[in-house]
Parts: structure tokens; C-alpha cells; sequence
């Protein structure tokens, strides 16, 4: 096959650059500048518009332009001209939008009037508000709650979060999946293991202290690229920068400042990786063992805080000891030369951030990874002190915030007394469905009513063709959204969409404005306040929605819905007030929020205080695990299983794709054309005997023996580990079963899908 054939060009430019500035161009031309250009502005300002594209921090100091090109595009989508209107739906079966791809379905624009599914002419048909929430409610209060699911995307409120998990809880059940139940589900319960707290340690500020920054697993140029921006300014005073990814990352690599002229009109950027390790797919875990086996080995222990902070240690040096560097060598891809090379960096700072996203949550032993990560960090003392802690770096905008808000399948016994104590009535307390858990009710039955705040839930996780099936065959569906996609497409019987205003809308409730919050990755709550004229004048508010939905299904409820979902000063009043004794830091929330910047919760681990069974930080022992995903599917299906990851692409949010008429796919990996490309190898092709640029069927090894494939993926040669392979995510999540979950967390293990190749 001709190489002209293959979707990809190398790209050799630094990251961001006028590349950056190309795109975000781009993203403006795309659905028309107005209203980006005056929402871009005042985004990520104090007082103004929270970023939807992702959690990263906002700048501490006054700062002009803190956006990056991804929040350009989330914007410019939000404020298409573009409308899915009752017309356009009329047009359109639902049969016929199942064909169409996921990019046509987001040009559809903003929905505009609330929908009622019409199975006799299959298409979505207008209703009014009250007989949406009429609907709702009847079919509800049939169901019952333990048959519904209640899903949060992390893009709502805090305002729309908290009376959402009330409703859920008031209807009598704790199925609250959410998209953290897809991300860093393993992060939360791995810190809260061994520090007390499952957030950030770290501020944006500590980037400002730190000597060394340690990055695993994840790629900020294309998924919160503002990062790159406190990357480069800590290796220009002389922090050192260290990498441990599966891929070259170019924006890992090298990063020009779009906002630096030097760096512009010279094409050069600043080199910020002082030492990239290509570690296998899944192999962090060995990586880290290696790193803290060679720290122990050269006696370079903060003995002082061990001493002080720490329980476990003997346990844990006991365990290294077993572990074998060949067995390190082997697991990680890395030789014992690289980990006492990364060991020497981390060994000379005295104060490392290590940060990390899904490439360590998403995989079987993903809760060990992290603990052994922490154990790392304890070892010289690396938490609650300037320029130094532990960082996952969250996706959703508030998907952190949600959760503080009560969005969890598994709530504390503190929180469910403070609903008690302000609300009177005694909520369940046995813990519900998470995301995996909703995936399985639904695929055997169990599960008849789903109601989504935001998201793609069926495209977002594992089996996605099976579990979008599914949902057709339930009695409810009911989901909040702005825009059209996939799941929206197979309703229950009872299929309602009901569209909500933007985070960059203005919303006036019964006229007087309302702004909401969020809480990013370093625990910094803050306002946002929307002005842009609403696409629609039938759009309502996510906390109005909820509210009504509640008081329609609840009819007997004395909480005062209607307040919340008009007034959002009383709705952070009762966070205020369920908070007390369960989360500190909300004291005074409606006059802390109106400050410059809101306000920071307080971080226990930070100050180095532990909320641990024991009293303090625990060092938690793992030994490389004898037997995997991996292992147990090549026993199943033989040695020509291939360990896949789903990845997203530059121009991506989520599931969210934003389409470039010119073709780019993924910039700084050079894609082009297509989304449907596996990147592979030299030595798994020539061993497996397929060719560059290749169609072929990619086919799950599942441990459930069901069939999942996916057809006419083209292969792309790319220099990576072993018998890995990588993909973009949503395409290739139909091959994911959802029994291939991290152990504890339940997160899918999108980084560790056994897989085979087939000619097409």
C-alpha cells in the first residue's frame, strides 16, 4: 500500500506556537465568532466564564489570556449558530441519525425546546416544560428507586449537583454513577487510602517551587493544555521535567508559548521533557517499584518524616526487597539503567510534584499503582510542603466539585446525617450503582429508568453498542443537555430530552441573574457567571430542570425545590449547611464565593495532617501482580493478543470531536483523514505479518467470550512498546467489556483491552 495512503504526517513543530493560534482561529471560524470572541475574554477570569473544557487551575495572579485552543473550540461549539430545532427533528428518524457519524450529530447545534420520544413516526417530537416534567415524574414514581439510575456528567454545577443527589436520595437510592466513576475513581480511593484525602495535594502555585515534576500518563498539550504553560515556566528557572508515557508526546516534548513573541516568530519552543521514558502500556506499576526500589537501595529517605508522618514502612521496605529488577525490567519496559536515571532526578530535588491522569486510573492495578506512587513520594517527604505533592489531574470541569456535592454511589455516613439533620428525612444508605454497575442493570434488566445530567454515557463507557441497545429497551430515559449525541438516540419507551442553558448563557431567573460554581483540580471553588443570550428562549437552567423534575416526582416533599431551582444563594446556603462536619472549608459559602477568586477547601494531606485509619500517611506494600488482563487473555486466546489503550485526540473533548473541514484529526501525532487508526508497533506488524497503513478488524479478547469488533480500522506504524497498541477513544470502546475494570475502584480498564487483529 502506498504511504500516501496512510493518514499521517510526522509534526515536528514545537506544541501550541502558531499552531495553537491557527486553531483557535480555527475553532472561532468554525461555528461563527460571535459569541466566542466576546466569552473568550472573560474566560477563566475572576468573575467571569469557568472553562468547560477541563479542571486545570486557574492562573493565582492577574493573568489577560488563560485559555488554550481546546477552550476555544468548547466555547465556539457552545455558541454555534447551529440549531436542532423541533423542525430539524421532524426530518430526521432517529434510524436515519444512528447512521450518521459522531460529528454530524454535534453540527446539529444547540437543541432548542423540549423533546418527547414518538415511537410510531421514530423521531423526537416538542413538548411543553410541564408535561416533560409531568412525564417524568408519573413514570418515575412507577419504577421506584432502585430500578432508575441518576448519571452526573462533570460538566453541571455545584448548584445543579447537589439538588440533583438530594432528589436521588429524597426518591430513596444511591444509584449516582458519574463520569469520575470512568476516570479517577482509582485516584480518589487510592489517596484517601494512604493520605486521607482523595484531591490534589498540590496548587498551582507550587508549580512555582517545585525542582522536579514527574508526569505519568497523560498528555496535557491535547487535554488540559494549560498546563504546558506552568511546565515551561518551571523548566525556564531550572525545574527538572520527567516522562513516563507509553507514546512520544510532542507536547511533552517541546511547548511554544502562544502568548511568548519570541517563541513565535524564532519556531522554537522550550524544550520541557529532561528525560522521557517509554513505559509500556500498564507497566507504571513496575516503573515506580523500580524507582522506589533504587531510592531504598541508595539509603535517600527523608527519615525525619518517615518517622513522624508515616505508618508501614518496615512492611514495605520487606516487599521491595522481593521484588526482582528483571521482573521490574520486564513488567515496566524500562531497564534498570533508566529507573536509577530517573531515580537520580527524583533523588536531587527536594521538592517533586508528581502529577498523572488516566493512563494510571484506567487499568486493572491502577489503585496499586497509585498507592506505590504515594509510597514514592513519602520517601523523601514529598507531600505538604512547597513545590511538592501529588497530583491526578481532572478532566470535567467540576467532576471534583460534583463529588464534594454529594454525587457518589457510596456516600459517607457524615454527609447522609447532614441531609438528615437539614432536610428530615433519612436517606439510604446502602451504597448504590456506580458507572459499571449501571452498565450491567441495564444489559440484564434491572436497571429500567436512566436519567443523565449531561454526558454520553452509553458512548463514554465500556460496550457501547450493547448498553446503547439497551437503553432503547428501557422504560425511561430523561436527559439534560445542550446539544444532540449518540445516546440521545435509543430512548426508553418513555424518552424524554430536555435541553439546558450553557455554562457562557445568561441565566435569569424570573429576572434576576444567577451565576453558578465549580471546584477545579487543586480544590479552588469559584464562581461563573454567564452573559451570552441564550440559543433558545425555551432553554431552562440544569438546577431549574432538576428541581422540577424532583417536585414532580416528589410530590409530598416539603424540601423546597422550587427555591433551589430559582435561587442559588439559598442552594449553597444548605451545601453550607449539609457540609457542616462532612466537608470544611464551606463556611460562609455565598460571601466567600463572591471573592475575587472563590475559595480554596482545605486540603488535610496538604498540611500534613492524615485522616487515615491509622493517623498517618501509610505506606501501603504491593508486589507486581503474577497474573493480568494480559496474561490470563493470552492463556485464552493464545500469544497474538495485543494490549490495547483508547486515547483522545487533540481536537476532542470527551466524546465531543470537533470536526476540522481540512481533515485534522490529532495534530501533534500527525493524523489526518480519519479517527479509525490503531498505532502499532514495527515488530507486532512484522511478527503478526501486517503491513503500514493496512485495513483490518480489530476483535476484543474478551474474558466473557461475547463477540465485539470493530471494522476498517487502518494501521499506523508508530514506535511503541512490546505488544502494545493504541487507539482513539470513542471509536474503539465497543471492544471494551465492562468485566475489565480496575480492582477496588471499578473504573474500566479503557488502558488494558486485550485485542487481536484480523485481515479485513
Amino acid at each position: 500500500m502506498s504511504k500516501k495512503t496512510i493518514p499521517i504526517r510526522a509534526y515536528d513543530k514545537p506544541a501550541g506556537g502558531f499552531g495553537s493560534l491557527h486553531g483557535t482561529a480555527k475553532a472561532l471560524t468554525s461555528n461563527g465568532p460571535y459569541p466566542a470572541l466576546a466569552t473568550l475574554p472573560r474566560l477563566n477570569q475572576p468573575q467571569g466564564v469557568d472553562c468547560p473544557g477541563c479542571a486545570y487551575p486557574d492562573s493565582p495572579s492577574s493573568k489577560s489570556v488563560d485559555f488554550c485552543e481546546q477552550g476555544a473550540w468548547a466555547i465556539a461549539h457552545e455558541g454555534s449558530k447551529a440549531r436542532a430545532t423541533p423542525a430539524w427533528f421532524a426530518e430526521h428518524t432517529l434510524d436515519v441519525l444512528r447512521g450518521k457519524e459522531n460529528w454530524e450529530l454535534e453540527a446539529a447545534g444547540r437543541l432548542t425546546a423540549p423533546m418527547l420520544y414518538d415511537a410510531a413516526s421514530d423521531t423526537y417530537r416538542e413538548t411543553s416544560w410541564e408535561q416533560a416534567f409531568a412525564l417524568a415524574g408519573e413514570r418515575l414514581r412507577a419504577l421506584g428507586p432502585q430500578r432508575t439510575v441518576f448519571y452526573t456528567s462533570g460538566r453541571s454545577s455545584n448548584e445543579a449537583a447537589f439538588p440533583y443527589q438530594l432528589f436521588a436520595r429524597a426518591f430513596g437510592t444511591n444509584n449516582l454513577p458519574d463520569s469520575s466513576n470512568y476516570c479517577h475513581e482509582s485516584s480518589g480511593q487510592a489517596l484517601t487510602m494512604s493520605i486521607g484525602v482523595g484531591k490534589s495535594t498540590v496548587t498551582r502555585e507550587d508549580f512555582e517551587h517545585a525542582e522536579a515534576i514527574f508526569s505519568f500518563g497523560h498528555n496535557p498539550a491535547s487535554n488540559h493544555p494549560r498546563m504546558l504553560g506552568d511546565l515551561r515556566e518551571a523548566k525556564k528557572r531550572g525545574c527538572k521535567i520527567v516522562i513516563f508515557n507509553p507514546m512520544f508526546e510532542r507536547g511533552l516534548e517541546e511547548f511554544a508559548d502562544p502568548q511568548s513573541p519570541t517563541e513565535l516568530l524564532s519556531g522554537h519552543g522550550t524544550k520541557l521533557a529532561d528525560a522521557y521514558f517509554q513505559v509500556r502500556v500498564g507497566g507504571d506499576l513496575a516503573a515506580i517499584t523500580g524507582i522506589a526500589k533504587a531510592v531504598l537501595e541508595r539509603d535517600a529517605l527523608d527519615r525525619a518524616f518517615i518517622e513522624e508522618h508515616t505508618d508501614g514502612f518496615d512492611a514495605f521496605v520487606a516487599v521491595m526487597q522481593q521484588q526482582s529488577w528483571s521482573d521490574i525490567e520486564q513488567a515496566s519496559g524500562l531497564t534498570r539503567t533508566q529507573l536509577n536515571e530517573a531515580a537520580d532526578y527524583y533523588i536531587a530535588s527536594n521538592a517533586t510534584i508528581s502529577a498523572w491522569c488516566m493512563g494510571l486510573t484506567q487499568n486493572e492495578f491502577a489503585i496499586e499503582t497509585l498507592q506505590m506512587l504515594v509510597n514514592l513520594t513519602l520517601l523523601r517527604g514529598n507531600v505538604g510542603k512547597p513545590g511538592a505533592g501529588l497530583m491526578p489531574v481532572r478532566g470535567h470541569s467540576n467532576v471534583q466539585g460534583d463529588r464534594t456535592v454529594g454525587i457518589t454511589n457510596k456516600p459517607k455516613a457524615e454527609w447522609l446525617a447532614g441531609l438528615e439533620r437539614v432536610f428530615g428525612f433519612t436517606p439510604p444508605a446502602q451504597p448504590g450503582l456506580d458507572a459499571v454497575g449501571a452498565i450491567k442493570g441495564l444489559l440484564d434488566g434491572s436497571v429500567q429508568g436512566f436519567v443523565g445530567l449531561g454526558g454520553n454515557f452509553a458512548v463514554a463507557g465500556p460496550d457501547s453498542p450493547r448498553v446503547l441497545d439497551a437503553l432503547g429497551k428501557t422504560e425511561l430515559t430523561v436527559h439534560i443537555a445542550t446539544k444532540l449525541n449518540r445516546t440521545h438516540l435509543y430512548p426508553g419507551r418513555l424518552g424524554l430530552l430536555l435541553p439546558c442553558l450553557g455554562r457562557t448563557e445568561l441565566d435569569d431567573q424570573s429576572g434576576d441573574a444567577q451565576f453558578v460554581s465549580v471546584e477545579d483540580t487543586a480544590s479552588v471553588v469559584h464562581s461563573s457567571t454567564g452573559r451570552n443570550r441564550p440559543a433558545s428562549d425555551q432553554l431552562r437552567s440544569e438546577p431549574y430542570i432538576v428541581s422540577e423534575l424532583a417536585r414532580h416526582t416528589l410530590p409530598a416533599s416539603s424540601i423546597d425545590w422550587q427555591g433551589m431551582g430559582g435561587n442559588y444563594d439559598l442552594t449553597r446556603k444548605l451545601i453550607e449547611q449539609v457540609a457542616q462536619g462532612a466537608v470544611s472549608g464551606f463556611e460562609n459559602y455565598n460571601e466567600k464565593i463572591r471573592q475575587q477568586r472563590g475559595f480554596r477547601l482545605p486540603n488535610t494531606a496538604g498540611e500534613r495532617i492524615w485522616k487515615t485509619a491509622t493517623g498517618k500517611a501509610r505506606f501501603i506494600a504491593h508486589a507486581l501482580p503474577a497474573e493480568t488482563i494480559m496474561s490470563r487473555a493470552r492463556a485464552q486466546y493464545g500469544d497474538k493478543v495485543l494490549c490495547l489503550a483508547t486515547i483522545r485526540a487533540h481536537r476532542q473533548y470527551n466524546t465531543t470531536v470537533y470536526r476540522d473541514p481540512k481533515g485534522e484529526v490529532d495534530r501533534y501525532r500527525g493524523v489526518h483523514g480519519s479517527r479509525k487508526v490503531l498505532f502499532v508497533g514495527p515488530e507486532v506488524l512484522r511478527r503478526l505479518g501486517f503491513s503500514d497503513g493496512e485495513l483490518v478488524t480489530v476483535r476484543a479478547a474478551a474474558p466473557d467470550g461475547i463477540e465485539r469488533k470493530v471494522e476498517g480500522i487502518r494501521l499506523i506504524e508508530y514506535a511503541l512498546q512490546g505488544d502494545d497498541v493504541i487507539g482513539y477513544f470513542p471509536e474503539l470502546t465497543p471492544l471494551i467489556s465492562p468485566e475489565l475494570v480496575a480492582r477496588g475502584s471499578n473504573t474500566p480498564a479503557f488502558k488494558q483491552v486485550p485485542v487481536l487483529l484480523e485481515k479485513a
